[in-house]
């Protein structure tokens, strides 16, 4: 057994303990100790080769890991420093992926059960550590198979699927499990929108005068219980209102009570940062791991709603002296999902009676939305009463009804309301309504009939994409945010706006025993930060659904998640549950490799070409998505222009297909020199004299003017200019630029680093050509 802190000579060091973070390492080496060293493994040390498959099928899956050139110095100091460690402490975190690190770690440094403990925490706090250091443990392997499961699973749909996506779509496709699936969700979400048709009905509100408790006249609204059908529907209404005799027929009041959401998990803190602080999944991760790594909440990759007793003691001691007794409840929150994979507690702060943390102003805001979701989860539900007023005018079924809401007790609304996605048009009243009682006459001021129109289906957000993984149990808390940056960085979704387009509505209105009726316009459709499927994307999914239906199956694709848990839990022999998936899966990909179609994945034809009488079509081409006018079988070569991006494959039409081919155009001179507009295989551009410059995302080649032209040739140049540092006579393909990541050598095609040492301005070409040699 190794020897507790206490009984450890500080003479020497004689722990080594590796973390997978530097962030993380440093938090902890404050509650260690000199006798402790912590040492950070910058992730993975190993991973399937990168060139090959890295998998040996026949010999019952077995993987072939090698560890990439540039972590190779890191782990001969590992192994140095393990080698000289009485015990060496492997604190990855408690996760699959944790575990994995650990034992590639174990593997790698041929460590030795008796020198070697595995330990892991949910926060980064002393007490944690030290109990972690107390009750060590060994590795899990159920945990460490199940990581290596999905990765040889994902590695195979990977490597089979995408040469076929090479061969029939595109060069350069891949293709992935998760995130096949997360494309198909979103692509058939457009498709639905595509084919929504809006239905219009009236909605009838109307304004009525009531005293208040002081005797002050004052307005009620009150809206009619069903919608009408038709335009003649709400004409003979609003003229049965002119004179009806509207009294209160109706007045019930009753308790309401509304709870607390749940302390956050992954997937909910996710969600809750992109409604309520416009964050990105991935941003709210990466805050995240830092708050984690800092010590400031618990671990972040979590699907329990689970508190420690601890965490709910400090936390009612906490809402009791802020706020009082009255304000506590005790709850436990039951978790859906089996949590075989991640850590065993909600995400919450370490220290509750800490409101706020130093750091980044990102990491201040998740944080405090972190601390009032924790201390909300805990507080006692919040009290109100609603009113409900219905007015009798003399229809057979139509009353009008009234609705008001007053908080009684606060409860958790004094700290902290969940968000939600959902677009509400109802007005929401939540005043309480003047005193009436059953009888009374009312008088109105005007009543309304507004002509609406159903909602089309919303287009996904990242957050409600992960809401809607989650519901179908795809993916786990690990995997939604690389799911939703990897579909957008192999552009087949993009994140974006889109400007909604006018629609008319009728609005009738009475007041003073005369109706009127106008037409009003108001914008519909417009959408910001959502997720649109590409061209590519579109043309992929597809392909994939039409060969590959399981893989892009809802259904398998969450049993296949649940076998990794039941890997996970010792259940499920790893390498069984492979070779099952694999005897299904390699018959249709060999299927699929030879079916011979009969013209490209993805090609739609969309008509003739009235001057030339070829055929125009619409196709993804090695350079993306094209515009053809012409075929290859033809004596006369196909035109090609590149597809406007914000048009879609699917819907585009023959006038707006053949606009293309009137590029160029000449839109004037510069400086003596023509401006021309042109589209090519990266997108539409500006040409002047030999300089191209690309149009911005959004940017029109068509509708572009020569002031818009000669500024982006202006920028370019300002660009250029403020790019060159140094240049020298000696070599002229010597020099010295500023780039992204800072100032570099560039010399015959290739890029050399500046050390940290030298000024980029001031060096010479002699030193210049020294550090080329070095490299």
């Amino acid at each position: 057994m190794p020897k507790t802190i206490g009984e450890i000579d500080s003479d020497m060091f004689k722990n080594l303990v590796i973390v997978e973070s530097p962030a993380k390492a440093k938090t902890i080496e404050k509650f260690l100790g000199k006798e402790f060293k912590v040492m950070s493994s910058y992730g993975h040390i190993r991973d399937l080769k990168k060139k090959d498959f890295g998998i040996d099928i026949k010999n019952n899956f077995a993987p072939q890991y090698e560890i990439p050139a540039d972590k190779k110095k890191l782990v001969d100091e590992l192994a140095k420093l393990a080698k000289e460690a009485e015990v060496v402490w492997l604190a990855s975190d408690e996760d699959r992926e944790g575990e994995a690190i650990s034992w590639h770690l174990y593997e790698v440094l041929k460590l030795t059960p008796e020198k070697t403990r595995r330990i892991v925490f949910h926060e980064i706090t002393k007490n944690a550590i030290l109990h972690a250091i107390e009750n060590p443990r060994s590795i899990d392997y159920n945990l460490v198979n199940a990581q290596q499961a999905r990765r040889i699973l994902d590695r195979i749909v990977g490597f089979e699927l995408s040469p076929i996506l090479w061969r029939k779509v595109k060069p350069s496709l891949s293709a992935g499990r998760v995130q096949s699936v997360a494309v198909r969700l979103i692509v058939e979400r457009e498709r639905e929108i595509q084919g929504f048709t809006a239905e219009a009905a009236y909605r009838v509100i109307a304004i009525f005068l009531v005293k208040d408790e002081n005797g002050q006249v004052t307005e009620m609204k009150a809206e009619l219980n069903q919608r009408l059908q038709t335009k003649e529907e709400a004409m003979a209404l609003l003229e049965s209102c002119k004179s009806a005799t509207f009294n209160i027929e109706d007045i019930t009041k009753r308790p309401v009570k509304k709870s607390p959401a749940a302390p956050f998990t992954t997937s909910t803190l996710q969600q809750e940062a992109a409604r309520k602080l416009s964050f990105s999944v991935s941003q709210t991760m990466m805050v995240a791991q830092k708050l984690y790594e800092a010590g400031h909440i618990t671990y972040m990759r979590t699907d329990s709603f689970n508190l420690s007793s601890l965490a709910i003691n400090t936390t009612k001691a906490e809402i009791t002296s802020t706020m009082g007794e009255e304000y506590v409840k005790i709850r436990q929150y039951q978790t859906k999902s089996k949590g075989a994979q991640e850590a065993h507690e909600a995400i919450r702060p370490t220290y509750i009676d800490k409101h706020q943390v130093d750091g980044t102003a990102q990491e201040k805001r998740l944080y405090e939305l972190i601390w009032k979701r924790t201390i909300a989860s805990q507080m006692s539900d919040a009290e109100l009463e609603k009113t409900t007023a219905t007015i009798d005018f003399g229809a057979p079924k139509a009353r009008f009804v009234a609705v008001g809401e007053v908080i009684k007790f606060d409860g958790f609304l004094r700290v902290y309301l969940e968000s939600t996605d959902e677009e509400n048009e109802n007005d929401s009243d939540s005043n309480l309504l003047p005193p009436m009682k059953v009888g009374d006459n009312l008088a109105f001021t005007e009543i309304s009939a507004t002509e609406k129109f159903t909602q089309r289906p919303a287009r996904f957000s990242e957050a409600s994409l992960v809401r809607k993984l989650e519901e179908l149990g795809i993916g786990r808390p690990s995997t939604y945010a690389p799911t939703i940056s990897t579909i957008q960085n192999r552009d087949y979704v993009e994140k974006g706006d889109k400007t909604g387009v006018e629609r008319a509505f009728n609005l009738l209105i009475l007041k003073n025993t005369k109706i009127s009726d106008a037409t009003k316009t108001e914008i519909t459709g417009n959408d910001k930060s959502k997720l649109f499927p590409t061209n590519i994307g579109v043309v992929v999914n597809d392909f994939l659904t039409e060969y590959f239906p399981d893989i892009l199956d809802f259904n398998f694709t969450a049993s296949v998640e649940k076998e990794f848990d039941n890997i996970a839990e010792g259940e499920v022999e790893w390498t069984v549950a492979l070779d099952t998936f694999y005897k299904s899966f390699h018959p249709v990909v060999e299927a699929t490799a030879a079916v011979k179609t009969e013209r490209k994945v993805g090609e739609r034809i969309i008509g003739v070409d009235p001057k030339s009488g070829r055929q125009v079509a619409v196709k993804i081409s090695r350079f993306g998505p094209v515009v053809q006018i012409g075929t290859a079988e033809e004596e006369e070569k196909p035109l090609f222009a590149s597809l406007n991006k914000s048009l879609s494959m699917e819907t585009i039409t023959l006038e707006e297909a053949l606009k293309h081919f009137e590029l160029p155009r000449t839109l004037g001179d510069f400086e003596e020199k023509t401006i021309t507009v042109a589209s090519g295989r990266f997108g539409p551009y500006v040409k002047h004299n030999s300089l191209f410059v690309s149009i911005p995302k959004g940017g029109d080649p068509m509708t572009i003017t020569l002031d818009e032209a000669v500024t982006l040739i202006l920028e370019k140049r300002k660009k250029e200019s403020e790019k060159l540092i140094k240049s020298f006579d000696q070599d002229p393909e010597v020099e010295i630029l500023n780039g992204r990541y800072g100032p570099y050598i560039a010399y015959k095609k290739k890029n050399f680093k500046i050390p940290k040492t030298k000024t980029p301005a001031d060096l010479t070409y002699e030193e210049c050509m020294e550090i080329i040699q070095k490299k």
